[in-house]
Order: structure tokens, then sequence, then C-alpha cells
């Protein structure tokens, strides 16, 4: 048996009833106000969930360009001038012992 919605299933007959158990307990004088309170509050609530997600959106937005930009830097400090080389990266220690080498032939 499925249990997941029967919380929401209401039919015409319930939904009449509850209509009536609060005409009852509140009154016809204080529906009006009633709804009106209820409307604000699900206004604030929708407006204070708008306020969140665009936070949200601006933060990944932000930290998507920091990322941009730092590939972008690092991209740049491997290769300055734009180029791919083909050789491997070699230290001061191992080029001035090829050179030294290369001048002993």
């Amino acid at each position: 048996m499925d249990y997941t919605l029967l919380f929401f299933d209401f039919g015409t007959g319930e939904i009449f009833i509850i209509i009536m158990m609060i005409f009852l307990v509140f009154g016809p004088s204080k529906i009006p106000e009633l709804a009106k309170k209820i409307g604000r509050g699900v206004y604030e609530v929708k407006r204070a969930s708008n306020e969140i997600k665009r936070e949200i959106d601006s933060e990944v937005r932000r930290i998507e360009r920091e990322v941009d930009l730092k590939k972008t830097v690092e991209n740049k400090q491997e290769d300055p001038q734009g180029s791919v080389s083909k050789e491997p990266k070699q230290n001061k220690d191992q080029s001035s012992e090829t050179n030294s080498t290369k001048s002993d032939n």
C-alpha cells in the first residue's frame, strides 16, 4: 500500500468540513483578516526563499569566476608566450650540467 500522499488526499467532503470548522472557530468576520495574515506570511516566506536563491547564485558565480581566473593565471605562468613547449622543463642545475657536457665535447 502506498502511503506517500495519503495525507494530502482530500475529497470534496473533507474540504467542506474543514471550511465549516474554520467558520465555527473563527467566525465570518475574522476569516478575511486571517486569510490576509496567511497571505502575508506566504509572501514573506517566498521572498526570503528567492533572496536565499539569489545569494547562492551570486556566490556560485563569484567562485566560478575566481576558479576561471586562477586557471588562466596558472596557464599564463606555465607558458608566458602562449605557445606550447614540447620540451620538458629543466631546472637550472640540470641545464647547467647539460651545457657543461656539451662544451666538453
